[in-house]
C-alpha cells in the first residue's frame, strides 16, 4: 500500500495544490464582486432625493466626490467627478441656488467628452460604455445637449442675458457637430425654447427666429405662436415650421398690439420634473445576446461552446418615473396652462435603444475573450487532472465575470419633462404657484418683479 501510495504522489501533488488555487480564485471572485456600480453607490442618494431631501443628497454627492465644503469644487477629477457635478448642479437648481448651480454646470462641461455614436466599432463602446468604469464619464449627445440647455436655465434665473447666450452659443456648436456626424434624433426642444428665448430679449430677431423653428422640429408649441408672430415683421428669415405656424389662424390684431406695448414685460416659467431612466447591471442569456448584438460581436463566437457561463452582464436602462402624476400652475392666483416642451426620458430612452446592440456586442466580445482565456486554463490544468482543469477553467470564468460590471454611470437626477410658460404681463409684482401631485400636493411658490420692457424667468426644478 505504501509503494502504492508513493506511486501516485505527482497526481497527489497536484491534488493538494488544487484547494489551494481554488481558494486564491474564489477570493478573487468574491473580491471583484463587492465592487459597486455607480447605480449601486446612487440608490441610498436617490431615495433621499425622492423624499425631498435634496439638500442631503447634495451632502452625499459631496462625499462620494471627496468634497470637504459645501460648494467647493473638487480638487481632483476622478472618473465619476464631472458626472457628480451635473448631479450636484440639478439639486443645486432645485434648491434655487442657480449660481452654485451654475457653476457645477460649467465645471462638468469642462471636463466631459462626448460619446462618438457617428463611426462607432466595437472596441470603443466596450471602452466607454461597457467597461470597468475606471475611464472619465463620456456622456451621450442627450446629456451634453441638456447640460446647456439647464445651464441657460440659471443664467435666465438670474436675469443674465449674457451667460445665457454663452450657453445658446454651446448649445448651437454642440448641435452643429451632431448635424455633421449624421446623428439624427436628437431634439432637444426646451434648448432651441431657451436659446430663442435669449436672443429674443436680447433684440437679435433673426437668430431667436432660427431657435424658434428648431424648438418645433419635435412638437408644437402653442406658446410661440404670439412671439413667431410678433417677430415676423423684423426679420425675413423663414422656416417650414414658422411658415406654418404663420400660416395658421392669426393672432387678434388687438391682442397682437397689446403685446407689442412697451410698458409690458415677459415672464417665463420653466417646470422640470421626475428623473430620466437609469442603467442597473442585468443579465442576458447569452444565446439571446447574440440574436440582439448580430454583427457588433467581434471574435469567434464558436469559443462559447465551451464557457460554463451562459449570461452576460450589461447595463439595463430602467424607467425611473416621478412621484407626481399631475403639475398645475397658477399665476396671481389664477390657473395657467403648462405646455411640455421635452420629454427627456423618451429622448434617453431612444438614444439608448438605438446604441443597445453595440453594447451587447462589446458584452459578447468581451465574453469571447473570457472563454478563451479559460480554455487555455483548462487545457494547463488538464496537464495535470481533467478535474483540476475543468475546475481552474470554470473559477477563471467566475472571477473574470465578477469583475466584469457593466458600466450603469449616467446623469441620474436628470429631470424627465419640462413644461414652460410664457405670457407678456403688465410691470410689477406678480405670484407663481407650481402645484406638484393631485389636490394641491406640493406647492412652491415664488415672486417676481417685472420692469417695464424687461423679463423675467421663474425655473422650478423637482427630480423626484
Amino acid at each position: 500500500m505504501s509503494r502504492k501510495f508513493r506511486a501516485s504522489t505527482p497526481l497527489r501533488r497536484g491534488c493538494t495544490r488544487l484547494p489551494t488555487l481554488l481558494a486564491l480564485v474564489a477570493f478573487a471572485a468574491f473580491a471583484s464582486s463587492g465592487c459597486a456600480t455607480y447605480s449601486d453607490k446612487m440608490a441610498k442618494v436617490m431615495t433621499t432625493t425622492t423624499m425631498g431631501d435634496y439638500q442631503g443628497s447634495i451632502t452625499s454627492i459631496d462625499k462620494l466626490m471627496d468634497v470637504d465644503q459645501p460648494g467647493q469644487l473638487p480638487e481632483k477629477f476622478e472618473s465619476e467627478t464631472a458626472l457628480g457635478l451635473l448631479e450636484r448642479g440639478t439639486l443645486g437648481q432645485a434648491i434655487f441656488d442657480y449660481k452654485g448651480s451654475s457653476r457645477d454646470f460649467i465645471a462638468a462641461d469642462a471636463e466631459l467628452q462626448l460619446l462618438d455614436l457617428s463611426d462607432d466599432t466595437v472596441g470603443s463602446i466596450g471602452k466607454y460604455i461597457y467597461s470597468d468604469s475606471s475611464t472619465k464619464y463620456v456622456s451621450t449627445p442627450t446629456e451634453k445637449l441638456c447640460l446647456n440647455s439647464y445651464n441657460m436655465m440659471n443664467f435666465l434665473a438670474q436675469g443674465d442675458l449674457a451667460g445665457a447666450r454663452v450657453e445658446a452659443r454651446r448649445f448651437t456648436v454642440m448641435q452643429n457637430y451632431l448635424e455633421s456626424t449624421d446623428i439624427d434624433g436628437v431634439h432637444i426642444a426646451i434648448g432651441s425654447y431657451l436659446a430663442g428665448f435669449t436672443f429674443e430679449m436680447l433684440g437679435e430677431w433673426q437668430s431667436s427666429m432660427r431657435y424658434y423653428e428648431e424648438a418645433l422640429q419635435s412638437r408644437s408649441l402653442d406658446s410661440l405662436s404670439a412671439p413667431i408672430h410678433r417677430l415676423a415683421p423684423m426679420t425675413s428669415y423663414r422656416g417650414k415650421n414658422l411658415t406654418r405656424v404663420l400660416g395658421e389662424a392669426p393672432v387678434d390684431p388687438i391682442e397682437a398690439a397689446r403685446t407689442k406695448d412697451p410698458k409690458l414685460a415677459d415672464l417665463l416659467v420653466i417646470v422640470s420634473v421626475g428623473r430620466v431612466p437609469y442603467k442597473i447591471p442585468e443579465r442576458m442569456p447569452i444565446g439571446m445576446a447574440v440574436g440582439v448584438a448580430g454583427s457588433w460581436i467581434s471574435g469567434n463566437p464558436e469559443v462559447l461552446g465551451h464557457t460554463a457561463m451562459k449570461f452576460i452582464n450589461y447595463p439595463k436602462l430602467v424607467q425611473s418615473g416621478s412621484i407626481f402624476g399631475k403639475v398645475a400652475l397658477r399665476v396671481d392666483d389664477r390657473p395657467a396652462s403648462l405646455e411640455l416642451a421635452s420629454n427627456l426620458g423618451k429622448e434617453i430612452t431612444s438614444e439608448y435603444e438605438a446604441i443597445k446592440p453595440r453594447i451587447i456586442g462589446a458584452a459578447v466580445s468581451r465574453m469571447i475573450v473570457r472563454a478563451a482565456v479559460a480554455e487555455g486554463v483548462r487545457q494547463a490544468g488538464n496537464q495535470q487532472s481533467e478535474g483540476l482543469g475543468w475546475a481552474l477553467a470554470l473559477l477563471t470564468e467566475a472571477t473574470m465575470v465578477a469583475a466584469d460590471k457593466p458600466d450603469t454611470r449616467s446623469w441620474m437626477h436628470l429631470p424627465e419633462k419640462v413644461y414652460v410658460y410664457r405670457q407678456r404681463t403688465p410691470a410689477g409684482q406678480h405670484a407663481v404657484d407650481v402645484i406638484f401631485g393631485a389636490n394641491d400636493g406640493d406647492t412652491i411658490s415664488r415672486e417676481v418683479t417685472l420692469a417695464p420692457g424687461g423679463f423675467a424667468a421663474v425655473v422650478v426644478t423637482a427630480p423626484r
